[in-house]
């Protein structure tokens, strides 16, 4: 493929700059700005002057398809080699090959990495891409990947969602720019200065909320080293079009309200029980769906209220090419056998069936939002998307699911179908979701450059 010239936009221009003159850094970019050839821009400029070996840590399809076709495609980047570091390690068995620019590893490949390296690191370089993905710094990632900070000269944090679940997850994402100097050495210190204890049972804590004031105290000592920029920043999009599609359950909502009261549902003459909120909560929405896992892993389903929903907006779609987001395995088998006869349904197993959807040889693309959701270029194959299932609370799933076709590169109006049961844990998903959102776009606009 014949590499093309690279012409950023003010924003990206903007981005380059500040990954340049910052030796450690967050680019907090919205879904679709071109994070990556920004990062390889920052990388052509750098590249045997200030750095020798760069390693690129991401989801593992974006570093196995995203970041190599990118690396090829731009006439500034076409020359760097790189390197797939991938499969089994062991201390003193030394897994990447010589001489190469770029090492990409999928994210839960980074421990091992670590562990085989230890004080003879050979990176100088770290692009983590979703650094949201080390969120949790109980993570064995994110201990691995902290002993490596003071061998490691330059880093740089790629994220368009950097506080998924709000503020209290940002200390271990600043941590690994700034090794503590900003919001404390520790998580406890972190806590201590920033937050306090929300829901608690006794010495128990469930969440942390923040202090009066510490949100704005938070922006202040980051903005130094984290720029972001919003969706309206950057090169115009089509419009987007967010719709909630209202399912009834008719005579279901009544056994609906049982279970969720009584925490016992009667089916096939068996009872399924959920023995806490988190299992209930599971089953909730599976109910909404319309198929429920039993106690022997078997499913049964409830009633077909949200599939019949899911044809009509598919029958409306007149032809267009329609993503589906499911969440559960019996999901994927039950859309599957409804479309798989008069329908071309894929799922998405490897670079074939993005390319293919693409290029328009897919009519349903099924998918699950967690092997989607970072980095994957769907926008080519068709403007529509519909959740079949919310993602369980997660904003950040939600969000990057939608950015796979909602990116630059789409050139046509996107609309986005939430097929919600009325009276369900449904509606309070997607309530969730929004108060989320609000939280992370406040830390998206303070650190605005």
């Amino acid at each position: 493929m014949r590499s093309i010239e690279f012409h950023p936009h003010p924003y990206q221009a903007d981005a380059i700059e500040w990954g340049l003159t910052h030796r450690r850094c967050g680019l907090f970019l919205p879904m679709g700005a071109g994070k990556t050839v920004v990062t390889l821009t920052i990388l052509s400029r750098l590249m045997y002057i200030d750095v020798g070996r760069v390693l690129i840590i991401g989801p593992k399809r974006v570093v196995e398809s995203t970041w190599p076709d990118e690396i090829s495609k731009w006439k500034h980047t076409s020359y760097m080699t790189y390197s797939l570091i991938d499969g089994p390690m062991s201390k003193g068995k030394k897994p990447i090959p010589g001489g190469m620019d770029i090492y990409l590893i999928g994210k839960d490949n980074i421990k091992a990495l670590c562990d085989t390296y230890d004080k003879t690191w050979p990176f100088d370089m770290i692009i983590i891409d979703e650094l949201s993905t080390f969120k949790n710094p109980s993570s064995k990632r994110f201990k691995a990947l902290r002993k490596m900070m003071p061998l490691t000269d330059r880093l740089i944090g790629l994220t368009g969602t950097p506080a998924p679940n709000g503020l209290p997850d940002i200390w271990s994402q600043i941590y690994l720019m700034d090794r503590g100097e900003r919001l404390g050495r520790t998580l406890t210190q972190f806590r201590q200065t920033y937050l306090q204890p929300g829901r608690r049972n006794g010495y128990v804590v469930y969440d942390w909320i923040l202090r009066k004031g510490s949100e704005e105290r938070i922006y202040q000592k980051i903005g130094d080293i984290c720029m972001s920029i919003r969706q309206d920043d950057c090169t115009k999009l089509p419009s987007l079009n967010l719709v909630d599609y209202p399912v009834d359950l008719g005579k279901h909502l009544k056994q609906y309200r049982a279970f969720k009261r009584d925490k016992v549902l009667e089916i096939d003459n068996d009872a399924l029980m959920a023995v806490n909120a988190g299992v209930l909560c599971g089953e909730l929405l599976q109910f909404a769906s319309g198929e429920i896992y039993k106690e022997d892993k078997t499913t049964t389903v409830i009633h077909d209220h949200k599939v019949e929903a899911l044809d009509d907006l598919i029958e409306s779609a007149n032809g267009q090419p329609v993503m589906v987001f499911y969440y559960y395995k019996h999901e994927l088998r039950r859309l599957m056998d409804r479309y798989g006869k008069d329908h071309r349904v894929r799922t998405i197993g490897g670079p074939d069936d993005i390319r293919d959807w693409n290029n328009g040889k897919i009519d349903i693309l099924l998918v699950h939002p967690a092997s989607a959701g970072h980095g994957l270029n769907l926008q080519e194959g068709g403007c529509v998307a519909i959740w079949y299932t919310m993602p369980n609370w997660n904003l950040e799933l939600y969000q990057q699911a939608n950015a796979r076709i909602y990116r630059q590169g789409q050139k046509k109006a996107v609309t986005i179908y939430h097929l919600i049961a009325r009276g369900t844990i449904d509606e309070d998903m997607r309530r969730a979701l929004e108060e989320k959102d609000v939280s992370q776009k406040r830390l998206i606009e303070a650190l605005r450059k």
